[in-house]
């Protein structure tokens, strides 16, 4: 084991959440198991001034995610994940960058490819604008990349491919995640000055990348192009044949958007940004097949049976139209005290409908959803 102090980590700790690793006395022995929940601050405080360590092993590896963390302990690895991957991405890119990102990316590829339900839900599961200064072009960025990378494993693209993509996606707004952070709270028309900037953006991106390095030719096309259409009307260059890896990427971003909320516009529901995704893709093979992926009712997108129960999509079914819930409510429209699993491939729990999430005046855990409907 490799320990070090409790206090050199206690950022990656968040009350009211499950830790995401284990916690040890100053001799090495398990003081707290991983998945413990801290009520308070002030709980974590003492553990600190006991001299508590943490084994760095845990978050060294990620690997580990897969073999170690029960399902309901994953959410704590996604916000964790998030996190580093978000302050790498807000953070000047370095001469190391592309070791820098590969190594902050390889727990969120673990957690994409441990439970891909529940990656698909992290990009689904909006949440309201909050206005934070930083939190959306870096979450849009992991959510758009894991949708992309969930499409490549489908398409059955190569491990060189399938990187490619992860590091496209992550790094295709670097240029402007400090004006994406802002038009998602902004109520008034995009300014000229700011639309110029969008447009510039693929290639300012690619520039800081090899700025900072980055020397693979296909990243740096990838980046560039991931606004680029086939019939010449995307930016900025409408080269003649787009790559690959840059109209997934596109195809992911732009589906991935349709599902987030802005101040002045709620998301659109999960059936409809699909719908729209492909009408606008004109059927390519790319974005079918990141739709076949998602679903008809993909995991996080709130749903009312036939029933009358009204709950949240935890996994893929048997088909499209056929997946796992966890029901919140009874056929009444009351709230239950524990979430209950519904099969909708039968008849009596089919979906009905699917429902936003902002209408859904019920909020419980994401880990007491998925204990509902476990592995």
């Amino acid at each position: 084991m490799n320990f070090q102090p409790l206090s050199l980590h206690k950022t990656r700790f968040q009350p009211g959440r499950p830790t995401p690793f284990g916690i040890f006395d100053v001799g090495g022995r398990l003081l707290l198991a991983r998945g413990h929940q801290f009520e308070s601050s002030e709980q974590l405080e003492k553990l600190i001034e006991r001299e508590a360590t943490v084994d760095v092993r845990e978050f060294d590896d990620p690997a580990r995610v897969g073999d170690l963390a029960r399902r309901d302990q994953l959410p704590a690895y996604w916000e964790e994940s998030m996190g580093e991957v978000g302050r790498l991405l807000r953070a000047s890119p370095t001469s190391d960058f592309t070791q820098s990102l590969d190594h902050a990316s390889r727990p969120l590829l673990a957690l994409i490819e441990r439970d891909p339900d529940l990656a698909i839900l992290q990009a689904v599961r909006t949440e309201a604008v909050d206005g934070g200064p930083t939190s959306y072009a870096s979450r849009h960025a992991v959510h758009t990349a894991t949708a992309a990378c969930l499409a490549a494993t489908r398409l059955g693209w190569s491990t060189q491919q399938r990187q490619c993509v992860l590091r496209t996606a992550l790094t295709m707004n670097i240029a402007m995640a400090e004006l994406q952070n802002k038009l998602v709270t902004q109520v008034s028309p995009v300014t000229p000055l700011q639309r110029a900037e969008i447009q510039s953006h693929p290639e300012r991106s690619a520039a800081m990348l090899e700025m900072a390095g980055v020397t693979d030719t296909d990243w740096l096309e990838a980046v560039r192009q991931h606004h680029e259409e086939h019939d010449g009307s995307g930016y900025p260059h409408r080269p003649a044949k787009v790559n690959e890896v840059a109209q997934l990427v596109h195809s992911a971003d732009c589906f991935t958007a349709k599902l987030s909320p802005r101040l002045k516009r709620p998301p659109l529901l999960a059936d409809a940004a699909a719908r729209l995704q492909y009408q606008c893709a004109k059927g390519d093979a790319l974005t079918a097949a990141l739709i076949k992926e998602f679903g008809l009712y993909p995991p996080g997108c709130t749903v009312r049976l036939k029933s009358g129960e009204v709950g949240m999509v935890m996994k893929r079914g048997d088909s499209a139209s056929t997946p796992l819930v966890a029901v919140l409510t009874d056929r009444q429209g009351n709230l239950r005290i524990e979430p209950a699993k519904r099969d909708t491939a039968r008849p009596e729990f089919g979906i009905a409908a699917v429902v936003p999430l902002a209408g859904l005046k019920v909020r419980v855990g994401l880990e007491k959803l998925i204990q509902a409907v476990p592995d």
